[in-house]
This record gives C-alpha cells, sequence and structure tokens, in this order.
C-alpha cells in the first residue's frame, strides 16, 4: 500500500493528538461528586443522649479525600501488612463491619457508644466492602482499640497518657491520638518518651477540632499549642478541605508538622454498614496514622523518628506540608542501606521536584509512543521528497558510489559521528 506524504502527515497528527490527551488523563484523578446525605459524626456525648445506632446511608462514590490522597495508586505497593495502629479515642466497635477480624481491644474498649474512635479506626484501616468505594489507607493493617477519654468521649490527660501507654504496652507501632488539650502534664510527657523509647510512632491532633458554633473566621480562637502534638517526638497533624485550606473559624497552631483531609471526610460507624461525615484535626490524623502503617509495613528497618521524617519530606509543598502517601511508600531511601537506628539526625532524601514524579511516571508511556509517531511522520513525509532529490546514502570517505564517483551530496555524515569544518 502507498502512503502519500499528505495522508502520512494526517494520520501521525491524529496519533499526536491522541496520545497527547492519553498523556493528560493517565495524570489526574477526578471522582463525581456524592449526593448522598450522611449523618454527621459526633465527637461526644451528653449525658441524656442515646449512643450512635450507627447509619443506613451509604456512601458510594470514591470520597474526594481518597482521590486527593492518590489512594488507589498506592494499594497496590502497601497494605500495612504487619502493622497493628493503636487508636486512643473513644473505642473502636469490634463489631463495624469493615474492621471486623482485626480489632484488639484493651479493656471494655472493644466498644464504642459515640462513633468517633471507629470512625478514625476507619480512616486507618477500613476494607473496601461490596458497593462501596470508601476504604481506609492500610487496609491490612490491625487495629489496637484503647480509651482515651471516659464512655461519652469527655477526655482529661490522665486518661490520654494511660491510652498512649497501654497502646505501647500492647504492641502498636504507629498510635494515633484524638484528642487536643490546652495544658501539657509529666504524664502525657512521660507516655510520649516511652513510645519514643518503645520506637512507636504518635500522631496526634495538632488542634481540638472546628467548634460547631464557629461561623466565621474571625470565631478562630489565637493560635497556640495544643498536647501532645506539641510534645517532642509527636507528628502533628492539621485538618483541611478539598481545597488545601483550613475550615472556617478552625482552632489555629504553628507547630503542626503535616496536614491531611479532615473537612467533610466519610467515615464508618460502630453499627451497621453505613457511613457518617465528619471533621476535624482528629480525623486528619487518622489518616497520616493509616500512611504511617503503610510505610511502616514497606519499610521495616526505618525507626518512628525516620518515618516521620519520610511523612513530611515527601509531602506535598505548603504552609503545613500536605501529606502524600503514594510519594511516601515509594520514595528511594538514599545509600543502599536504611540509616542506623536511633540515628536522630538520619534523613530520608528524595529525588527533586517530588510533587512531578506521580506526574512524569504517567507521562514516560505517552513519551515513548509520541517518539514512535514522529519515526512514523518523518519516514512518510521525508524519505520520499528525498528520493525525489537524489539524496543518497552517506559512504565512507574515498568509497566510490554507483558512477564510481564520489556522492554528490554527503547527506547523512551526522550518523558517522563526525563532521568536517
Amino acid at each position: 500500500m502507498t502512503t502519500t506524504p499528505n495522508k502520512a502527515f494526517a494520520a501521525g497528527l491524529a496519533l499526536l493528538l491522541t496520545a497527547a490527551a492519553s498523556a493528560v488523563g493517565a495524570g489526574s484523578a477526578s471522582a463525581a461528586g456524592s449526593t448522598v446525605q450522611l449523618p454527621v459524626l459526633a465527637s461526644r456525648l451528653n449525658a441524656d443522649t442515646a449512643c450512635a445506632a450507627g447509619s443506613d446511608r451509604r456512601a458510594t462514590d470514591v470520597p474526594w479525600e481518597q482521590v486527593s490522597l492518590q489512594l488507589s495508586r498506592t494499594w497496590p505497593f502497601a497494605s500495612g501488612t504487619g502493622v497493628t495502629v493503636g487508636v486512643v479515642d473513644t473505642g473502636v466497635s469490634s463489631s463495624a463491619p469493615a474492621l471486623k477480624g482485626r480489632v484488639t481491644a484493651v479493656g471494655d474498649a472493644g466498644t464504642d457508644c459515640v462513633g468517633h474512635g471507629t470512625f478514625v479506626a476507619g480512616l486507618v484501616g477500613a476494607a473496601v466492602e461490596d458497593g462501596v468505594r470508601f476504604a481506609g489507607v492500610a487496609q491490612q493493617a490491625r487495629i489496637l482499640a484503647v480509651r482515651g477519654s471516659d464512655a461519652r468521649g469527655a477526655v482529661t490527660a490522665g486518661k490520654v497518657a494511660d491510652g498512649i501507654r497501654a497502646a505501647v504496652d500492647g504492641g502498636a507501632k504507629v498510635v494515633t491520638v484524638s484528642a487536643a488539650l490546652g495544658g501539657d502534664t509529666a504524664a502525657l510527657r512521660s507516655a510520649v518518651a516511652l513510645a519514643a523509647k518503645k520506637d512507636v510512632l504518635v500522631v496526634a491532633a495538632a488542634v481540638p477540632d472546628t467548634p460547631s458554633t464557629a461561623g466565621s473566621a474571625t470565631d478562630s480562637p489565637p493560635a497556640r499549642d495544643y498536647y501532645p502534638a506539641a510534645d517532642d517526638g509527636v507528628l502533628s497533624v492539621l485538618d483541611v478541605d478539598v481545597s488545601g485550606k483550613r475550615p472556617t473559624g478552625a482552632y489555629t497552631t504553628s507547630s503542626a508538622a503535616i496536614a491531611a483531609p479532615g473537612d467533610g471526610v466519610v467515615g464508618i460507624g460502630p453499627k451497621k454498614a453505613g457511613h457518617y461525615i465528619g471533621s476535624g484535626a482528629s480525623l486528619a490524623a487518622g489518616y497520616v496514622a493509616g500512611a504511617a502503617a503503610l510505610v511502616r509495613s514497606v519499610h521495616p528497618e526505618l525507626t518512628a523518628a525516620q518515618t516521620a521524617s519520610l511523612l513530611r519530606t515527601s509531602a506535598y509543598p505548603a504552609d503545613v506540608p500536605r501529606l502524600d502517601p503514594y510519594a511516601a511508600v515509594t520514595s528511594v531511601l538514599a545509600g543502599a542501606a536504611a540509616p542506623a537506628r536511633g540515628d536522630a539526625g538520619s534523613q530520608v532524601h528524595l529525588p527533586a521536584d517530588k510533587a512531578a514524579e506521580p506526574l512524569r511516571r504517567a507521562l514516560w508511556p505517552a513519551s515513548a509512543g509520541l517518539a514512535v509517531i514522529i519515526a512514523v511522520v518523518w519516514l512518510g513525509l521525508i524519505l520520499p521528497r528525498g528520493r525525489r532529490l537524489g539524496w543518497r546514502p552517506s559512504r565512507p570517505e574515498g568509497t566510490a558510489g554507483p558512477e564510481g564517483a564520489e556522492s554528490p551530496v554527503p547527506v547523512g555524515t551526522g550518523a558517522q559521528g563526525t563532521s568536517e569544518n
């Protein structure tokens, strides 16, 4: 079959446009907005309020937070297998369908009247269920349920400190703490120090959850530290919304280490298979704890401090760096071996321009395709024109052509790797 130069050009142009469109699609992700109205999660119940009965409404679309965190791209590389995450909160329901078989409770923490601790545990590691596209970050991680409050969600420093100690003693490698207290205590510092000694990463909400009465940005309290998030060795977490901003009227601090989705996020309840919607830094801490479980499952040689460093340095650049589980899990450590355990000065070095790396990976196949297309277009346009002009392949210097003479046009000398000036 004979192809004219114009036809070759048209075919090549069409393929170029197709490849370019494919490249753009490979580097982006989207999810349809859900029209399901979900009940709002409570973080504390009054004495006369009934326990959470569970939700009958199910979120069937991919939540924005999963898209933002690129979880579907992360799961082929890590699942959290072999890592236990302690959830210091209102308890975690051991009968929650998405966590069934993976919850171990300290004392009576296997029940959850409020539902907040179960919600956080679901963000850490809820499994995918039929007809539902919501899932936790580390779906194979085990959950250690620990009470950091009374049964109805009232928190004290003593209860939180006891909860951290119980999680460490129970074998957790990552502990997420939902409480953000206005003052530090010796008991909290001692519990955090114990976690560091046992190589356990403590992740904590950097601020209390946003007050439900906040109506404008002017309602935000002055920036200050909260505990245990502000204690040395704790990875403190702020919450952001779908646009990467803090919620209106949110508490603020200048000491947060990392940010994660926490405003209007989907999660599970203590009963039934339905979902709730909730907001707050305590929920963002659950996402970071799940990401820490992924990192510790694929990089067991890293210490707790090095895991925290990797999560921070691989995060998306912002005023408060935003969590990027995919970058954290797939980053290549500098050197042949991980830094020695206990070396606080060791850093995890990442390639430059980390935020663009996933897009570059997506564009590689398209780039290869473009190269092939360009070659096809060249063959269809350049070679026929060369034949009409009498172009001939280059020959070694001094070699005669068909007529016994030197080639009149020294075309192709570049292919020899040298040129004459």
